[in-house]
C-alpha cells in the first residue's frame, strides 16, 4: 500500500504546480481555491495511507503481503474483515440530513427537528450490530 500513498502524493504535488501556473495566468481566487482543496485533500489522503501502511508494518512485523515483491495472491489470504450485510440506517441518516438542509430554507424549527433525527440515526447506525437479530 505504500505505493498507493506516494500515488496521493504525486496527485498533491501535480496539483499543487497546476494551481501556481492556473493563479498566475487567471488570478482567479476561486478556481486556486478549489485547486489548493485538492492539494490538500490529496495530501490528507496519502499521507493518512501513509500512517496506516507504517502502524501495520509495526504491527506485522514486515512489509505487508501487498509490498512484498516475492509474495504470492495467497499470502493475503485468511478474514479481511465485517461488512455489513445490509442496513436501512444509512436510508434514514441521508432523509434527516435532508431535514436539516430543507430547514436551512424553511426554518430554523425544522433544523432542530433534523438535528435531532441526525443524532438519533446515526447512533443507530453506529450501534446496529449491538442489539437485536444481528448483534454479535
Amino acid at each position: 500500500m505504500r505505493v498507493q500513498a506516494f500515488m496521493f502524493y504525486g496527485c498533491a504535488v501535480f496539483f499543487l504546480a497546476t494551481d501556481v501556473v492556473y493563479w498566475l495566468w487567471s488570478k482567479d481566487w476561486t478556481g486556486t481555491t478549489a485547486m489548493a482543496l485538492a492539494v490538500g485533500l490529496a495530501g490528507l489522503i496519502g499521507f493518512y495511507i501513509h500512517f496506516t501502511v507504517r502502524r501495520l508494518e509495526s504491527a506485522n512485523g514486515g512489509p505487508l503481503y501487498e509490498d512484498d515483491p516475492e509474495g504470492d495472491i495467497a499470502d493475503a489470504a485468511g478474514e479481511l474483515g465485517f461488512f455489513s450485510p445490509h442496513s436501512w440506517w444509512p436510508l434514514f441518516l441521508a432523509l434527516s440530513a435532508a431535514l436539516v438542509t430543507l430547514g436551512v430554507v424553511f426554518g430554523w424549527w425544522l433544523v432542530i427537528l433534523g438535528s435531532a433525527a441526525t443524532i438519533m440515526t446515526s447512533i443507530g447506525l453506529v450501534f446496529e450490530y449491538y442489539r437485536g437479530h444481528f448483534s454479535h
